[in-house]
């Protein structure tokens, strides 16, 4: 017999129990009701009947469980019959042919709403709003400069191997283009364009080659922030992180930076955020590297500046307490329902 999944067996379940409920609820006569009655519940050819020979296919440890999901739906599709049967003697008539009472209230329209990533994406652009950052967007589609360049990645670096980007096929250049591996291609558009002082942050998709795993996903957002004038210090970056992650987390979130290494950023720290007695790992962060300043006509003798970046499904995991982020992208209506 063929090896059957538990999930499979009580989809199948579920599916048939809504196509009876649903069938029993139109049926406006006898015929109408035993033609269902042989659908559903004949012994012999019924739809229930060969949803319960593939019991045998399941494996042993979740036989009881498949057993007991069998007799629910079985006693649902028994009792959705009996009530039909019974309204049908009683001279009813079902709903499609029941004469409409307009002085009953209208049943309410079921609306939709937003998705926690968006949500999370405003919910940051407001916090980073109150803290004086403009929030600035860019293309997605990015050239070498900007997305390489500019941050003080050189030819050379194994961060722009084409097994670590998305390269476009159909630009066949010495200086293809290539989807954005990181939000800073927006912080330096920016900078090129404007003087300081400068308060900003860029929230958008980007894209990596990443094997899909909890924590990982080959499209994802990120939210960068930059404030660049002259005396800014590492202290101000911290005190900002912990501003943003007690606003947004709620409570008194305590931060941690510990050594790291980014090109565009020197020094540069992997920032981490304590809350609920977990310390989890959020994103990187550092003062502009001098070199990146240059390349956009600042001068790093007059201003400094910092950085950080933080992943948006990371901290919306965090905050909705979601263990995979692959959730997020898997359009199941149970698990965006709940927020």
């Amino acid at each position: 017999m063929t090896a059957v999944s538990l999930d499979s067996f009580r989809g199948e379940l579920e599916r048939l129990r809504a196509d009876a409920e649903a069938a029993l609820a139109e049926a406006v006569d006898a015929a109408a009701l035993e033609a269902h009655r042989v659908e559903f519940l004949g012994a012999r050819s019924g739809r229930l009947k060969a949803i319960q020979k593939s019991l045998g296919g399941l494996a042993v440890g979740d036989k009881p469980a498949g057993g007991r999901h069998f007799n629910e739906a079985k006693a649902a599709i028994t009792a959705a019959f009996e009530a039909a049967q019974a309204r049908i003697e009683a001279g009813g008539l079902g709903p499609a042919a029941e004469a409409i009472d307009v002085t009953l209230p209208g049943e309410p329209i079921r609306l939709g709403h937003v998705h926690p990533l968006t949500h999370t994406i405003r919910r940051v652009q407001e916090i980073m709003g109150r803290l004086g950052f403009e929030s600035v967007d860019g293309p997605e589609v990015e050239d070498q400069w900007h997305n390489f360049e500019a941050l003080a990645i050189p030819a050379e670096h194994p961060a722009r191997d084409p097994l670590d980007n998305f390269y476009l096929s159909v630009a066949r250049t010495a200086d293809p283009l290539l989807l954005r591996s990181q939000t800073s291609t927006v912080q330096i558009r920016v900078m090129e364009n404007r003087e300081p002082p400068l308060r900003i942050v860029s929230l958008g998709r980007v894209y990596r080659p990443d094997t899909a795993d909890a924590t990982h996903y080959p499209m994802f957002h990120q939210v960068e922030g930059l404030l660049v004038e002259p005396g800014i210090t590492m202290a101000h970056l911290k005190s900002v992180l912990r501003l943003f992650a007690s606003s947004f987390l709620g409570g008194d979130v305590h931060v941690r930076f510990r050594p790291s290494f980014f090109p565009f950023t020197e020094p540069s720290v992997e920032v981490d955020m304590e809350w609920g007695g977990r310390w989890v790992e959020m994103g990187g962060a550092g003062m502009v590297d001098p070199a990146v300043l240059e390349a956009v006509g600042y001068d790093p003798d007059v201003v400094t500046g910092f950085a950080f970046g933080l992943g948006v499904e990371r901290i919306a995991a965090r905050r909705y307490g979601v263990d995979d982020i692959r959730d997020f992208y898997r359009n199941d209506v149970r698990f965006l329902r709940q927020f």
